[in-house]
């Protein structure tokens, strides 16, 4: 069984920075590889939405909710996700979860998997 921790949400003033980070834990203590990495946000009373994404080669994609304000980076040796979001706003306020597509064993089914979500509250 694979799980993803979340780590690095807060109370933040408008303006200012926070940098989520997000593990793949293995209890097997084993993991081939993981695939596409991404981050999505869900603010109350609306749906899920993407934030980023980063292919296992490094190819970044943001989506415009807040693509100039956030760097999404991984850390393949330790299984990693970050998200570096800056110049934060009171919209940006949501619960941020971690996606990652983990392959336990090579050329087996991957796991599609979400993170437990940190919150994210800017205050104006």
């Amino acid at each position: 069984q694979v799980q993803l921790v979340e780590s690095g949400g807060g109370l933040v003033q408008a303006g200012g920075s926070l940098r989520l980070s997000c593990a793949a834990s293995a209890a097997s203590g084993v993991i081939s590889s993981i695939d596409v990495m991404a981050w999505y946000r869900q603010a109350p009373g609306k749906q899920r939405e993407l934030v980023a994404t980063i292919s296992s080669t490094g190819y970044t994609n943001y989506e415009d909710c807040m693509k100039g304000r956030v760097t999404i980076s991984r850390d393949n040796a330790k299984n990693s996700v970050y998200l570096q979001m800056n110049s934060l706003k009171p919209e940006d306020t949501a619960v941020y979860y971690c996606y990652q597509i983990v392959y336990r064993i090579k050329g087996s089914p991957p796991d599609f998997l979400w993170g437990q979500g940190t919150q994210v509250t800017v205050s104006s």
